[in-house]
């Protein structure tokens, strides 16, 4: 019923965010803005070298929810025995300035999501800096058992962040190469924002993310979409919570039947009476699974 699933979702929010801020052992930065720092958590187990995952935060792309709120899932993944570098990136700009402006966000209230193309940059900027920043911040973190993972908004970059090789050749992420990954574990991914739009996930966020208009949604989707960015020829595996209200698990349909009309396969792991916010709560038993498929992929 809409009130018990309105009911459980705030209280799985609730566990999600109730955790302190877990600080990490080092920050780096990769470039000059505020936003582009990366935040590094040392393996809390005594191992020589340790698999590095690197972990995106969700947040529909707006400004307000920034990688603090995944601390505690990144100090979760390294007690158990994983190096973790959590990534800042620049998000939404803040509130919609006054209609006639001159930004295409007209219509929208509260935050937007995501800038174009700064958001991008900065994931490519900070996946680019990684092999150079880990070596002097994170020496127990092996680069060669490297596994992404994302939440949200989060697993959208991750997605896009494993495809930048298979990017149109004029796209400025585009790399020749796909990244040395062991894999990607994509959590409740924003995964295909042209159904996204279409169900208002988060509020029309990939719309925003994308420019906020129709016309610049189209032109920039090829950038931007994982489900077009597809085969990537890395190992994917999307975790994915059954009763999620925020981003529906059609949306992880969608993206695996294009992985599959690609010939590719996405393994998906759907969790029974889980909505979206379980899956980085180190509370929740969700996150133990979420950990295991991590493992799968980097041990």
């Amino acid at each position: 019923m809409p009130d018990e699933a309105a009911a459980r979702d705030a209280a799985e929010e609730a566990s999600a965010f109730s955790h302190p801020v877990v600080e990490p052992d080092v920050s780096a930065a990769y470039g000059d803005h505020p936003d582009q720092v990366i935040d590094f958590h040392a393996p809390r187990t005594a191992v020589a070298t340790a698999p590095l995952v690197v972990a995106l935060h969700g947040g529909a792309w707006r400004a307000p929810y920034d990688r603090k709120h995944l601390s505690p899932f990144c100090d979760y993944l390294a007690r158990r025995g994983f190096a973790v570098a959590n990534v800042e990136y620049r998000r939404g700009p803040g509130d919609v300035p006054p209609q006639g402006a001159a930004v295409p966000h007209q219509g929208v209230k509260g935050p937007v999501a995501g800038r174009w193309p700064e958001t991008f940059d900065d994931v490519a900027a900070a996946f680019d800096a990684l092999p150079a920043l880990v070596a002097e911040h994170l020496p127990a973190a092996d680069v060669r058992r490297t596994v992404v993972t994302g939440h949200s908004a989060g697993g959208h970059l991750a997605l896009w962040a494993a495809a930048r090789h298979v990017l149109p050749a004029d796209a400025p992420w585009f790399t020749p190469a796909a990244p040395a990954l062991r894999g990607v574990v994509a959590l409740a991914p924003i995964a295909d924002l042209a159904l996204s739009e279409e169900l208002g996930v988060c509020g029309g966020a990939s719309g925003q993310l994308l420019g906020g208009s129709p016309k610049l949604f189209e032109e920039r989707r090829p950038w931007a979409d994982p489900s077009l960015l597809l085969p990537t020829g890395i190992a994917t595996t999307i975790v994915q919570g059954r009763t999620d209200t925020t981003v529906p698990f059609a949306v992880t349909e969608a993206y695996a039947d294009a992985a599959a009309q690609a010939g590719e396969v996405v393994g998906v792991t759907y969790l029974e009476e889980v909505g979206h916010f379980p899956l980085i709560d180190p509370a929740a038993d969700a996150c133990a699974v979420v950990a295991e498929e991590i493992a799968q992929l980097a041990w």
